[in-house]
């Protein structure tokens, strides 16, 4: 029988190593298991075979060795070019291990499995940094704070919950469900933006082409027929507007450029990032979704941590760092300080005027029972599905309305063209 050396956690979550002896692998794991202990690396000691199980038998040849293999040769792209890990794939990593860690491998070999596995080059890097760590004793958490770009702090912290609690297959499946409801609710916003945008450009596309290859020729045409007799104004204002947009162009250009450089550099700052998101959040029509979706990632974010065992004040910090909104962050500051000081999450989150009537009630009934990361999630459920409701409803809202201001530009350059013909029309009957 072979012996296996193993890394392993109590249900108190106290670090264990040890030996034990098994025909292979998977039974040494069902050994460590029935010792009631939680097996985070395993591996054989001294190699698979002994050395005299390689030799060959009393007077038989040897056979003869194998032609060298060719070497495979892998071109590695700097780390700057190579492809960012997408939620997408994080995603399906952590729900992967999640099952190779619930069916009883080891973390170790579980990593090493998907490290084969994974096309994402940046990824599959960090898997094998990781394997590595784990393999000279860190715990998993610890591996994942090397990779801070990758595996945020609430990615981390979660993980260091469940490794505590001897749960880490648990907490791997929370994280995969959370990270598919969020990237679900961001796919849907995004999704209802979509449309506005394509329309918006196709408007302002259409219009610089009128400005500057169709209005000029009309120019010509009324100097020629008209014979100075000034045009209607909305005539006038529109050759004025091309003649502008032609002579500027650049300068046009140039300005829209500058406009957005200094929003970003506007938004990057404290002041200026709290000014942008009290606008987005009481924007109409779209304000109403941002706070939707801002409440809800918020309250599954809080939940989810701490049904995973994360203590109240260090989740309340992950979520700040995380809700991407400064008004809700600064609203979680002050329940982190009220929470700090004894009190409970109601009083400052009522006095943020952020939050609905009934997110705080919800969460006054969660504190007064003890089940307030059950109804942490209920909340994020609810707002889930009002989010869908006002995305649909924006939608629907949106399409005509685009539609109506795209008519509107174009039709007022076609009216401002024809009202001179109509005049030249009128002219030339009157002559005949």
């Amino acid at each position: 029988m072979a012996k296996f050396a193993y890394i392993a956690k109590d249900s108190a979550g106290k670090e264990t190593r040890g030996t034990v002896e098994a025909p292979n692998q998977a039974q040494a794991v069902a050994k460590v298991r029935s010792q009631g202990l939680f097996p985070t690396a395993i591996g054989a000691v001294g190699g698979d075979d002994s050395a005299a199980a390689k030799k060959p038998a009393a007077g038989k040849k040897a056979p003869a060795p194998a032609k060298k293999a060719a070497k495979n040769i892998e071109i590695r792209l700097p780390k700057f070019l190579r492809p960012k890990v997408k939620q997408k794939d994080l995603t399906g990593l952590t729900r992967q291990l999640a099952t190779l860690v619930d069916a009883g491998l080891p973390l170790l070999r579980g990593l090493r499995v998907l490290q084969r596995q994974t096309p994402n080059e940046t990824l599959r890097d960090a898997l094998a940094g990781m394997s590595e760590s784990v393999e000279g004793g860190s715990t998993f958490s610890e591996s994942l704070t090397n990779y801070p770009k990758i595996f945020n702090n609430l990615y981390v912290n979660m993980v260091k919950a469940g490794e505590a609690g001897g749960v880490l297959e648990v907490v791997l499946n929370r994280l995969a469900e959370f990270a598919e409801k969020a990237e679900k609710i961001k796919n849907k916003v995004k999704g209802a933006m979509v449309y506005p945008i394509v329309v918006l450009v196709a408007a302002v596309g259409i219009t610089g082409f009128l400005l500057v290859a169709v209005i000029p020729k009309f120019r010509d045409i009324f100097n020629d027929l008209l014979d100075g007799k000034p045009l209607p104004a909305i005539t006038q204002f529109v050759m004025d507007a091309s003649q502008f947009v032609m002579n500027n162009g650049l300068v046009v250009v140039g300005g829209v450029v500058g406009i957005v450089i200094l929003f970003k550099l506007f938004t990057k700052t404290k002041g200026g990032s709290y000014a942008v998101d009290v606008a987005k959040l009481r924007a109409p029509m779209f304000g109403s979704l941002v706070r939707r979706s801002a409440i809800s990632r918020m309250t599954r974010t809080l939940g989810t941590l701490l049904a995973s065992g994360v203590p109240v004040l260090q989740a309340l910090q992950i979520v700040r760092d995380t809700t991407g909104n400064a008004v809700i962050s600064r609203a979680i500051q002050n329940v982190h300080d009220a929470v700090k000081e004894g009190e409970s999450m109601t009083n400052p989150l009522a006095a943020s005027k952020v939050f609905p009537p009934m997110v705080i009630s919800m969460v006054e009934v969660g504190e007064e029972t003890g089940a307030l990361p059950d109804m942490l999630l209920r909340i994020a459920n609810t707002y889930d599905d009002e989010v869908d409701n006002a995305v649909a409803g924006l939608t629907s809202v949106i399409e005509p309305l685009m539609i109506i201001v795209l008519a509107v530009v174009v039709g007022t350059i076609v009216i401002a063209m024809f009202m001179p013909m109509i005049q030249i029309i009128g002219t030339l009957g009157s002559q005949a």
